[in-house]
């Protein structure tokens, strides 16, 4: 049996993105693998919980809006593992940057879509 937030296109995306960067630690060395790889998959998986408890009713922008501050850490990181070599190509790096941004993309757009629906600026 399939939840409701399951269907939602950002949490395809969002679970693409947890999944991926599990994917992609596993081939980072020893040392970023533990320490920066392990940063990567927690804040995935947390934006990930947070879009799913965001398709209830009760707190959704609060949830939206907490997505969107471990989106912008998560940005930070990857960028960072960029600058420390963690990635064995660019093209992980821009695959995940660009994912990342699609994510963000879709929680600020449904934040929006909430706040124009309830009257809210």
């Amino acid at each position: 049996m399939s939840s409701l937030y399951e269907q939602l296109p950002i949490y395809k995306k969002a679970l693409d993105l947890a999944v991926y960067f599990e994917t992609i630690v596993r081939h980072f060395d020893k040392h970023n693998k533990y320490c920066v790889g392990a940063d990567l998959c927690n804040l995935s998986r947390q934006i990930l919980i947070l879009v799913a408890e965001a398709n209830t009713r009760q707190n959704r922008q609060a949830k939206l809006q907490e997505a969107v501050e471990m989106l912008g850490k998560l940005k930070i990181t990857i960028h960072f593992c960029k600058e420390i070599k963690a990635f064995r190509s660019s093209n992980s790096f821009e695959f995940a940057t660009r994912k990342t941004i699609e994510v963000a993309k879709q929680c600020e757009g449904w934040s929006r879509c909430q706040n124009s629906s309830s009257g809210k600026p």
